[in-house]
């Protein structure tokens, strides 16, 4: 594999400008203190120098000798520094490209001789702050403990926890991120705030627990706080920090590759607030084609996916994903007056450079503007980044081995309702992505209780629950101990209106999986339809023991306590569903309408206005509305 880890820096124009000002006529050869080095301390330096990520220094002439060949290579492929777009119809911020003439004029210093020049022409060595690039942070994080990371041959996913000593909430306006050494690939940061990481902590007994924590977590408030070598720290845009709220945990998503011996990792992150709130709060959209499928040796293998604005917003960023097989990017737009421009293209795709990419300006995408994004993957022998020689069949997963092809967009909408509007949309986008992966894993395998089992589940997300039902019983033919099929199919079947059936599978569903809050609360959900009240608030309550902000099961009991006439008991739990699902206008009118029924009439009419804000069509929360305002008109 190609060394690539040499530089990285976000560099002014005026920097650039300067150090061609002082560049050497192209008739006389160049010398590192007059040409080379304004060029390497800009660009270089501030990843090359001690204590940073880079594995060598660039601060001084012998420096840049001993390792000059490798300069050359690196720049003239564009690897470094690492910044993977072109030049596109949009400018980006932090651009990291060298010019044409700064890259040649490294080739001619090299094959000039590599002179050193007038130490009097040699500009003075950067200055960087002590510690932190951003100054004093307000909190530095670390997790308690550390996580050994042993020997082996596979990707290691962990998820450490931090816990934050907040009493208040705060709002965050930059991130900085430091390894302490590991050789961490990149890292996630996100937002737990239902407690849900902090009871896996520990799995397998070390600090953490594995996988991919996207599954129960989120991006803080429609943020992707990613970092990679070389990344530096990421700042949100301006009036856009993300609340912090207390009690909530930060999880540390943290991809580590296969290592040749044990390595200590407890990384630290550096919190920088500011006291204002947010002004605005961006929604992070990401498409997400899932039926990859590339066959060995194939060197352009294409997959495509697009997505039409149903409302106007601004977009801020995009950021693109794949993994070693990725070789071309592009990311287009076509507007409503058809015109087509380019959001982003990466002619070179860099498993080992990847990040977030915002727009100096954001881009107006007006409803009816279709996104498109293209991605080639290259799964040859000619891609030296290959990791399968010879080359073999790769489809979706999260292994760095398997492939993706995800994108997200963070934009600005213009209301709540237009919000909630693009948050169903790609709900439901994902949830059609995942039937045809299904339908494509059952294909190539009909044998596999989990493909089954996936299929029978998606086709449940989309309420195809007659579709669902063979797919689910053929997985437990297979295994009859998987305990999220007995309880998919027990669902599906209580859909279709098959009740007691569906009874027997929740009941076995919940002795598989005793600790797995959404059977509890699925289970119910059936015993509520089999009016059996009693047995159904217990199984509703043993799911909040489970997770006691698991939010359905908040719903399902406040639901039936309302509607036995225990208004009192029903309002704290619609209460604690209203605050772990404020963007829902089904939760808000329900706890608008108990909160009536209780005759706190003023605060009803608050999460009433709430939910239509949200949606100002939904039906059940106009109907409060109106019998809202008459009372108040008595």
């Amino acid at each position: 594999m190609t060394f690539r880890v040499w530089s990285a820096a976000a560099i002014v124009a005026a920097t650039f400008a300067s150090a061609c000002s002082r560049a050497t006529p192209p008739s006389q050869p160049p010398t590192f203190d007059k040409d080379v080095a304004p060029i390497v301390f800009a660009n270089c330096a501030p990843c090359h120098r001690p204590g940073e990520v880079a594995p060598f220094s660039l601060l001084t002439y012998p420096d840049a000798v001993k390792h000059a060949d490798n300069i050359v290579r690196q720049t003239s492929k564009r690897h470094m520094p690492p910044w993977l777009p072109d030049p596109g119809d949009f400018p980006l911020v932090g651009q990291r490209r060298l010019r044409a003439d700064q890259i040649e004029t490294i080739r001619r210093w090299v094959e000039g001789g590599m002179k050193e020049g007038n130490a009097a022409d040699l500009p003075p060595q950067p200055r960087w702050p002590d510690g932190w690039q951003l100054g004093k942070p307000d909190l530095v994080l670390t997790p308690a403990r550390a996580f050994t990371l042993a020997p082996g041959t596979e990707d290691v996913y962990r998820n450490l926890i931090v816990r934050p000593s907040i009493n208040s909430e705060v709002f965050v306006r930059a991130v900085e991120f430091r390894t302490n050494g590991a050789q961490i690939h990149h890292a996630v940061i996100r937002v737990d705030r239902a407690g849900a990481s902090r009871r896996r902590d520990g799995e397998g007994g070390q600090p953490g627990f594995d996988g991919m924590a996207w599954q129960t977590v989120q991006d803080p408030d429609g943020q992707f706080i990613g970092w990679a070598p070389g990344r530096g720290p990421i700042v949100s845009p301006d009036g856009m920090p993300w609340r912090l709220p207390p009690g909530a945990d930060l999880v540390l998503e943290l991809h580590m590759l296969p290592a040749k011996k044990a390595a200590v990792i407890q990384p630290t992150i550096a919190l920088f607030l500011t006291p204002s709130p947010p002004a605005q709060t961006p929604l992070t959209l990401t498409m997400s084609p899932k039926t990859i499928d590339i066959p060995a040796g194939k060197s352009d293998y294409t997959i495509t996916d697009t997505y039409e604005m149903p409302v106007a917003v601004d977009l801020l960023s995009v950021y693109p994903h794949a993994h070693y097989l990725g070789k071309d990017m592009l990311v287009t737009a076509a507007f409503p007056d058809g015109s087509t421009k380019t959001l982003l293209h990466i002619a070179e795709w860099s498993f080992h450079w990847q990040q977030d990419y915002r727009f100096v300006s954001p881009v107006a995408l007006p409803a009816g503007t279709r996104v498109t994004m293209k991605y080639t993957y290259d799964n040859s022998d000619a891609n030296e980044d290959n990791p399968h020689r010879p080359p073999e069949r790769v489809q979706l997963g999260p292994k760095s081995t398997d492939e993706m092809a995800q994108l997200a967009l963070q934009v600005l909408p213009k209301s709540l309702a237009d919000a909630a509007v693009l948050v169903q949309a790609f709900d439901d986008r994902d949830a059609q992505a995942n039937v045809e992966l299904g339908e494509m894993r059952v294909r190539d395998n009909p044998v596999s209780a989990e493909y089954q089992a996936f299929l029978g589940a998606s086709y449940l997300d989309v309420g195809r629950s007659s579709d669902a039902i063979p797919h689910l019983e053929a997985a437990l033919r297979i295994d009859p101990r998987l305990s999220t099929a007995q309880g998919d199919l027990g669902t599906a079947l209580m859909a279709e209106g098959q009740l007691m059936p569906a009874l027997e599978h929740l009941r076995r569903a919940a002795v598989l999986a005793p600790k797995d809050p959404t059977i509890a609360s699925n289970l119910g959900n059936a015993l509520a339809k089999a009016s059996n009240p009693r047995e159904a608030a217990a199984a509703y309550e043993r799911a909040l023991a489970i997770n006691p902000d698991y939010a359905d099961a908040h719903v399902n009991l406040g639901n039936l306590l309302f509607n036995h006439g225990r208004v009192a008991e029903a309002l704290p739990h619609f209460a604690r569903a209203a605050a772990l699902m404020p963007n829902s206008a089904v939760v808000l009118t329900n706890y608008g309408s108990a909160l009536a029924a209780a005759g706190r009439y003023a605060e009803a009419l608050v999460q009433i206005r709430r939910a239509l804000a949200l949606n100002p069509e939904y039906p059940p929360a106009l109907d409060d509305l109106h019998r809202l305002q008459q009372i108040g008109r008595r």
